[in-house]
């Protein structure tokens, strides 16, 4: 149960191939208390170091953090420079089951 704003955010990935056939992913950033988006990020690639760069910037504007995040087990969240950057700012991942996407 959610008691307050930065108990938990949500990160996943959407994708797009419009009229053009040019696929484009765009990575989300939701607070799951009050379902506010942190952002959306459009891009052809992004990587687990694009992640990064992501949150680092919310750190910096919103001046907070999640004390958790929840994500899939795509390859982007579960990158070392991911993990590296959560433990060093004392946000802990929860992972959804494996083939749950409903999880997240």
């Amino acid at each position: 149960v959610l008691t307050h704003v930065d108990q938990c955010w949500s990160m996943d990935f959407v994708s797009d191939n419009p009229f053009n056939g040019r696929r484009f992913r765009a990575l989300t950033v939701v607070v799951n208390f009050s379902r506010e988006c942190l952002a959306i990020h459009a891009g052809k690639l992004l990587k687990g170091e694009d992640v990064v760069r992501i949150m680092e910037a919310l750190r910096v504007l919103n001046k907070r953090l999640p004390v958790g995040i929840q994500t899939d087990n795509g390859s982007e969240f579960i990158s070392k420079s991911l993990d590296k950057w959560v433990y060093e700012h004392g946000v802990t991942m929860d992972f959804s089951r494996p083939g749950k996407p409903t999880d997240n």
